[in-house]
């Protein structure tokens, strides 16, 4: 497969390629966004700069979510908007997921057109049918903070680059006398007919645009408003309104609102504005987003990118990108190991992403405008999967983020009616997606870890709070039997195995805090997994409510067995707070290592896992499924057995088969981040098992060795000797001088600076 042209350097003057990274060294050269775009990955490959608002990357179709009133499965594969196998291009949307297994966003894209207007996108099939255009990946750079494409049809060459809240789009247009630039309100990931509620747009003058769109589906209640400015006067513009005939319009219809009327709104708007344009004239576009008010957006676009230098632009966000992935420099022997790495962390710190205007200001849950005091509000948290290993990376790498990260929870809950904290929330809405209470294991794993600058009683106070919400998903039936009974509620056992785990989450914190009555209460909650664990059998098993374990049972099977995105084999290793418990309970290390083993070497046929979507054979590793969370850190429980070495080859081969940096290269999708984050962790040689717990459980580095600059100024280095493809086995750990005797690693010596030495050998 050919790949992209990738990113070039920004200081010219240094080796394309150094075993050994000079400080100076341009890290945003190995850091490649295209990676993930096909199959299951679902990443872009768009302008942005860390954590930010705006999103700006290219969508390749436009499919509707549903199909004859039913969902439509082919959609699944548009969760982030872009396809690298498709020919065709629509046009440039403003926000966008990286990775996710659900959509949403797609807002405001625009389109560069010559010739007879069209303001239909057409089809994959028939693109001259409408304004999208054929495009190649010989003329497409995706880099971080910028992107580029030669759009064929119409002869103009895109760029793309972005500040934290603006969009900046620059256009080469070829002589032309009609020259467009479309904005289609109408265009949306996982869209629908009916997703937008109600889009408004005014035309303040001949270079200055405003509205807002506020759409239906995950977000229900979800406003983005906006500022658009043309860096030339438009001669012209028009709209047309594809809304259903309405009822009742009021005495609109006086006007002719298609050509030159400034006033618009309605459910389906597309706007063009004309252009005449000189041979290889730029057209720039400066696109801000905001929260609360178009008031807001123009104050962002105003604050972050007062003028028209693009490359300034370009220029700003990848010295923000080299700064953020300069935290960690790697020495490697191949470059396809920094591509790996350095793309990894360039995923990681995608998102969660900013959700407030420049003056800190936000609209919350409760649908009012609230402002961030003393901290950055953020959103899109996936936390399912993100509390894993993605929010544990930043305790290590971003606690002041990560601290702001869990003061945005916080005012999610003190917003919230029902009194809970996130589950799956982004632009002011909780979608409710995924199971358990996720904000949890975040939250106390600050705390346990001492990054929490916030009031962290308060903070257990509402993770408490939240665990005791009886109507929510099943809870009072957890509390009452000491599971989640599969009659009453499905997706039992996973439910029954993740609220245990956040109950000892929250045991821990309470323990830090000196709070022993909530200890005393969460650690005994905690001991709930072995409530749906079968020992005839040897694996978790759904039971009804009246404490029969239900006798139709398929321990490979993720279809209605009473898990979620997992089968019995996986989850049934699911107690990462407890690993030694569970190896007693599943009969010692003589009966668990060759249960261990099995997950890695037996065949399970694709039968298994057919009906699950975000599952394909490529996330597959035997019955370990590495495209999916519940198993991360699966490879890692050999270290409470006496052969911990099989942890280290284990990890060597995920990471080996798992990651390449191609558009393929991911086995599965990222997740907003936790796929990234279990390589750089495992890579560097350590993983946090039990979030909530200061151990990290230690593997094997797939790096020549690392330099940690940390946020305090303290640095941890990692000296890696006779690391190779075949050395993947540490012969010896040293810590600082001192021979580690047992395969883990304290959060804190991290953190105290310091160094950490392996020596690898080829056999156990």
């Amino acid at each position: 497969m050919k790949l992209l042209p990738f990113a070039t350097l920004l200081f010219a003057s240094l080796p394309a390629f150094a075993q050994k990274p000079k400080p100076t060294e341009n890290l945003v050269q190995y850091a490649h966004p295209i990676v993930g775009t096909q199959k299951m990955g679902h990443t872009f490959p768009g302008a942005t700069v860390p954590f930010g608002m705006v999103q700006l990357s290219p969508d390749t179709d436009t499919l509707s979510y549903e199909q004859n009133g039913k969902y439509n499965p082919d959609v699944y594969k548009y969760c982030a908007g872009y396809q690298y196998d498709d020919k065709t291009i629509v046009g440039f949307s403003h926000t966008h997921f990286s990775g996710t297994g659900h959509s949403d966003l797609g807002d405001f894209l625009v389109m560069p057109t010559t010739g007879p207007l069209q303001l239909n996108p057409g089809t994959a099939d028939k693109p001259q049918s409408g304004y999208r255009s054929a495009y190649s990946h010989q003329n497409e750079v995706a880099e971080p903070a910028y992107y580029r494409v030669k759009l064929d049809d119409h002869n103009i060459l895109a760029e793309l680059t972005a500040t934290n809240r603006v969009g900046f789009h620059q256009y080469t247009f070829p002589k032309a006398d009609d020259a467009h630039i479309i904005l289609d309100l109408m265009a949306g990931i996982y869209n629908y007919p009916d997703k937008n509620v109600w889009t408004f747009v005014r035309v303040e003058n001949d270079s200055l645009v405003t509205g807002y769109r506020h759409t239906n589906g995950w977000g229900r209640t979800r406003t983005v408003y906006f500022a658009m400015q043309f860096s030339k006067p438009f001669r012209g513009y028009g709209s047309r309104n594809y809304s259903k005939k309405e009822v009742y319009r009021g005495f609109w219809g006086r006007f002719n609102q298609t050509k030159n009327f400034p006033d618009l709104a309605g459910q389906q708007l597309r706007l063009y504005f004309d252009f005449k344009t000189a041979a290889n004239e730029k057209i720039k576009l400066k696109f801000a987003l905001s929260p609360v008010s178009t008031a807001g957006a123009l104050q962002n676009l105003r604050t972050e990118a007062p003028g028209w230098d693009f490359d300034q632009i370009k220029r700003q966000g990848q010295q923000q990108w080299q700064q953020e992935l300069s935290k960690v420099v790697i020495q490697a022997a191949k470059r396809e190991d920094k591509d790996n790495f350095y793309t990894a962390m360039y995923h990681a710190f995608l998102s969660p992403t900013t959700y407030m205007d420049a003056d800190g200001q936000y609209k919350g849950l409760d649908q009012n405008v609230h402002r961030a005091d003393g901290f950055t509000n953020y959103t899109t948290f996936s936390l399912w999967d993100t509390y894993r290993a993605l929010h544990p990376l930043f305790n290590l790498l971003q606690p002041k983020r990560n601290a702001d990260m869990v003061q945005s929870m916080l005012a999610h809950y003190s917003q919230s009616v029902e009194h809970m904290l996130p589950v799956w929330s982004h632009y002011a809405n909780e979608n409710w997606c995924m199971i358990g209470y996720h904000s949890v294991p975040v939250i106390a794993d600050a705390i346990v870890k001492g990054n929490a600058p916030f009031d962290a009683n308060k903070a257990l106070d509402a993770c408490v709070i939240t665990a005791r919400q009886q109507w929510y998903d099943g809870i009072g039936l957890y509390l009452q039997l000491g599971y989640v009974p599969e009659d009453k509620s499905g997706s039992s056992v996973s439910k029954t195995l993740e609220y245990a785990y956040d109950d000892w989450c929250i045991a821990q914190a309470a323990q830090k805090l000196g709070r022993q009555d909530i200890y005393q209460e969460f650690s005994k909650r905690a001991g709930n997994w072995q409530n749906v664990y079968d020992a005839r059998i040897g694996f978790m098993r759904p039971k009804l409510s009246d404490g029969t374990f239900r006798k139709e049972f398929d321990v490979l099977s993720t279809n209605n067995q009473g898990f979620i995105e997992g089968n019995a084999w996986n989850y049934s290793l699911y107690v990462p707070q407890d690993p030694a418990a569970l190896i007693k309970l599943m009969g010692g290390n003589q009966r668990f290592v060759p249960h261990l083993d099995s997950l890695f070497t037996m065949h399970l046929p694709d039968k298994f896992f057919a009906e699950t979507e975000d599952i394909t054979r490529d996330g597959i590793i035997g019955n370990y499924v590495h495209g999916n969370e519940p198993a991360h850190h699966a490879a890692y429980l050999y270290n409470w057995t006496n052969q911990p070495y099989k942890t280290q080859e284990r990890v060597r081969m995920i990471l080996k088969r798992m990651y390449h940096p191609t558009p393929g290269g991911l086995g599965g999708n990222d997740d907003c981040g936790q796929m990234s984050a279990w390589y750089i962790f495992s890579a560097l040689s350590f993983y946090p098992v039990a979030p909530g717990s200061n151990e990290y459980a230690l593997g094997s580095p797939a790096v020549n060795g690392a330099t940690l600059h940390l946020e305090n100024g303290k640095t941890f280095t990692i000296n890696v000797k006779n690391q190779s493809d075949k050395n993947v086995y540490v012969k010896e750990a040293r810590l600082n001088g001192q021979k580690l005797t047992r395969p883990f690693l304290a959060h804190q010596d991290i953190m105290n600076g310091g160094e950490l030495t392996f020596l690898m050998a080829a056999r156990p």
